[in-house]
């Protein structure tokens, strides 16, 4: 039997990149680039920073809830009219984001947004995969990473210079002509694989859908909004998790039994992909997490205003820019094994340096291991990305790019609740070791506390002045406290970088080279 032959556009493979990767940019961007926008949008619609964050759960939640369904949609409507229809509603529900009178209009327009862009990125990765020879898919991923990778980081800083210099309503209208100049690019490169065109009558499965709609719904409200409630102390916290955790054991049974699942989960069966997602998910977490907790960091106990954070953090974005470029060269020539095992130690190394800082560290103390992150991501992301997809066929790779997309964005998720969560606790736990320093007995706590009463007593009474060091010594005590949290963050996340790279020496040996009986005629 003769073997299959792969699918080829008739456009460039790089043309059809450039054209794609505009879209991916402009919807990854948009899961970071209101973070730093929310106490401005607050205060515009009369609602509580707390209410505010529900701009950001909502994107999240619509955008979960779709991914997974992205290679069923392909199928059905076809990859081309998904991905243009997609452009069309972000773009669309940006302007409406930009427009929003009240705070339910602006989470409705980021539902719809979210709704667009959940199948706008897995799709424009399956094109790109599709669109490059299989000795070529490592030098498509490094032009998708470096939309994927280095969109969210410079979020925080685009949105900070938007937002102080125009309005927070810009953040949104800046993805109006990137838009429009993306869907002309798609309706001119974009085309059905014969593949895509055989599958158009696939049925839905709607049990699948809403069992997969209530498990991803209720995991990510519960990771965004769980550190709020106090996580298990809350009542609606206990049932959501149990709601969750049931939907999910019902959407794996119910998707494994079916005839026409919605998402064939059967794909798990390969290692490489198994083990893809599992390290994906690991690094999605520390991406996202270290870059929630560094400016976090700096605003909090460095004093930095949120744009000069946000400049703390580009260099790491421009250092995975070109670091991207350098390994799609030379990902094909290098084992993706050996790329991995130094992108997860320079990715290990770059957290234990963090985990040195100190309330004296000068701001490049910060800038250089965030440039060390930066590298290492691009070092993971493109290799992992080929050897998770290197076993797979052309018509499992809409449904794979799904999977691989939504396991990113709950390990993001993950990353984040834990360092909400982590900070909270672990400050309220170093302060509670800390304070037993602060007694009478303790010769250095009684003479720097004496000290400091003797000075202020010259500038009030000696009542006062006792007040007045106490309080000045519990907030050095507090300041200490959340400083050793960041610290802890920091170390376990080059822990979870270190505990990771076993993983990378069960994969299978990914082969670049042709085949030469599929290039027979």
């Amino acid at each position: 039997m003769q073997p299959q032959q792969e699918w080829h556009p008739r456009h460039s493979p790089w043309l059809i990149a450039l054209g794609v990767m505009l879209a991916t940019f402009m919807e990854v961007l948009d899961t970071s680039i209101a973070n730093i926008a929310l106490p401005h949008i607050a205060g515009s619609l009369s609602a509580t920073p707390e209410e505010a964050t529900w701009v950001l759960t909502s994107y999240l939640v619509a955008n979960a809830i779709v991914l997974p369904t992205t290679g069923w949609l392909a199928n059905h409507f076809g990859r081309k009219r998904v991905f243009l229809s997609c452009i069309v509603l972000f773009t669309v529900s940006s302007a409406l984001c930009g427009l929003a009178w009240s705070l339910p209009t602006l989470i409705c327009a980021r539902i719809l947004q979210g709704l667009g862009g959940g199948a706008m990125v897995p799709i424009a990765q399956a094109i790109m995969l599709e669109s490059f020879p299989r000795q070529k898919r490592g030098a498509a991923m490094a032009i998708f990473a470096q939309g994927v990778v280095v969109a969210p980081i410079l979020g925080p800083t685009l949105g900070g210079w938007i937002t102080d210099s125009y309005s927070w309503r810009w953040i949104f209208y800046i993805n109006l002509p990137v838009g429009i100049f993306a869907w002309i690019m798609g309706e001119w490169l974009v085309e059905d694989p014969p593949y895509i065109q055989r599958n158009k009558g696939a049925t839905i499965d709607y049990i699948g859908f809403s069992l997969l709609a209530v498990w991803l719904a209720t995991l990510q409200i519960l990771l965004d909004k769980g550190q709020e409630a106090d996580w298990f102390g809350a009542e609606w916290v206990r049932w959501s998790t149990a709601v969750s955790v049931v939907a999910f054991i019902g959407f794996v049974w119910w998707e494994f039994t079916t005839e026409h699942p919605l998402v064939d989960l059967r794909i798990f069966k390969n290692r490489n992909f198994a083990l893809g997602l599992i390290l994906m998910t690991t690094l999605g977490a520390i991406l996202y997490g270290t870059t929630a907790q560094i400016p976090l960091f700096l605003q909090t106990l460095m004093g930095y205003p949120a744009l000069q954070s946000g400049y703390a953090l580009s260099p790491r974005g421009i250092a995975a820019f070109f670091a991207t470029a350098i390994v799609g060269r030379i990902v094909g020539k290098v084992r993706g094994r050996w790329l991995l095992c130094i992108g997860f130690t320079l990715l290990a190394v770059s957290s234990f340096q963090l985990s040195l800082v100190n309330m004296e560290v000068a701001r490049i103390n910060v800038i250089w291991p965030s440039v060390v992150n930066g590298i290492a991501i691009s070092f993971i992301f493109v290799p992992l990305t080929a050897a998770t997809m290197s076993q797979l066929n052309q018509q499992q790779l809409g449904n794979a790019t799904g999977l691989y997309n939504l396991t990113r964005n709950l390990g993001g998720s993950f990353g984040i609740a834990f360092v909400t969560t982590a900070l909270a606790r672990g400050a309220q736990s170093h302060q509670a070791l800390l304070v037993g320093h602060l007694t009478g007995t303790d010769r250095s706590f009684a003479q720097h506390f004496a000290a400091a009463k003797n000075l202020l007593a010259q500038h009030t009474d000696a009542t006062t002045a006792t007040h007045q060091a106490y309080a000045a010594v519990y907030a050095l005590l507090d300041q200490q406290a959340h400083l050793l949290a960041y610290v802890d963050n920091f170390f376990l996340f080059g822990a979870m970088a270190v505990c990771a790279m076993p993983l990378i020496f069960l994969f299978k040996k990914v082969n670049y080279a042709p085949k030469p009986a599929a290039a027979a005629h």
